[in-house]
């Protein structure tokens, strides 16, 4: 029994509380230290699954693409990346739907702060950030190129300070709606190349994902306007209350700390769409280019090729003079 409560404090969430509703008593969860330790657990667990994926998949599909090591790389990457993505993707939409987040809108805000969570939404927004920081010493383990460690790190440390400042600020609904679209997003992104990996004359695959792209980022702006700006104001003031866990949900009662928090998100997501119009823009200058060197070099071989000339006219493909003599010179037969 010792080592049976020992294993729950790492396998399951911890911090449960029975909350009383109209139709009896519900099982919920909050956060504290002790989440630490399942993170710790997960964190393992997320070290092996990446390691049979890389195993038993990625690594037989390689060996019968025979990709560069550069390419070799990306592929490893986005096909751990596919894996992850796809998993998240069906999981949270399953715990939106079941939960009532895109029935309800409203939910995101009301009754505002969400202290309490339920275990899905809990189990969840652990694995998510066992996930990430194994992603840290898996740089290491994956002998990442030097010049793509800061990309490599960049995406982590943002996953991580979004998923943990839901987390902590208790608005893990609005988090779980953003984590659905950015996943989603993420999920076309590394299908598209894993396409042009196999084949690179598949590029218009790229086209599905920057169509996926726009629209998603134009639903999380929306989404942080609409409960940021508009939603939270309306919720009833919350005091600091240590007892219940409402550590830093008062912050959002003041006006300037939550339109500086709105500023903030409009300007990362501006420099996000400024980057990927950048990018696309590069991308069919290149195309353009490459279309126009081709067009030159077809006219200058037509340019060059030899000029022969038809000493009669083709019937059936066969070229005949007038006279109806075989233009072909005989050979003479020696007796």
């Amino acid at each position: 029994q010792v080592t049976a409560k020992t294993a729950f404090l790492f396998i399951l969430p911890q911090y449960n509380v029975s909350v009383p509703t109209a139709d009896g008593e519900l099982i919920q969860y909050h956060y504290g230290l002790k989440d630490m330790v399942t993170i710790l657990f997960y964190f393992f667990i997320a070290i092996i699954l990446h390691a049979v994926v890389q195993e038993y998949i990625l690594d037989k599909i390689n060996r019968r693409l025979h990709l560069s090591k550069i390419k070799h790389s990306k592929f490893n990457e986005s096909g751990q990346m596919v894996a992850f993505h796809f998993t998240s993707v069906i999981w949270c939409l399953y715990v939106v739907v079941t939960e009532g987040y895109i029935s309800n809108p409203r939910s995101l805000w009301e009754n505002y702060p969400h202290v309490y969570l339920p275990f899905q939404v809990k189990f969840f927004y652990l694995c998510q950030l066992a996930y990430w920081l194994h992603a840290l010493p898996e740089l290491y383990f994956q002998k990442v190129r030097k010049e793509e460690i800061p990309r490599q790190l960049r995406c982590i440390m943002l996953y991580l300070v979004h998923i943990t400042g839901a987390y902590l600020f208790n608005l893990t609904r609005l988090g779980l709606i953003l984590l659905l679209l950015q996943y989603l997003a993420e999920l076309f992104l590394h299908v598209s190349r894993l396409i042009y990996f196999t084949d690179e004359s598949n590029e218009k695959v790229f086209n599905y994902w920057a169509v996926v792209f726009v629209v998603t980022k134009l639903f999380t702006l929306t989404l942080y306007i609409l409960v940021i700006g508009f939603g939270l104001p309306r919720v009833e003031n919350q005091a600091l209350d240590p007892e219940r866990g409402n550590l830093f949900s008062f912050l959002f009662n003041n006006t300037l700390f939550r339109m500086s928090v709105l500023l903030l998100v409009c300007l990362f997501q501006a420099s996000v769409m400024w980057r990927f119009i950048h990018f696309q823009l590069r991308r069919w200058r290149v195309y353009w280019n490459e279309q126009s060197s081709r067009k030159r070099a077809t006219g200058t071989n037509r340019q060059t090729r030899p000029f022969r000339r038809d000493w009669g006219y083709y019937e059936n493909g066969v070229v005949k003079v007038e006279n109806g003599i075989s233009p072909r010179t005989r050979k003479v037969k020696f007796p």
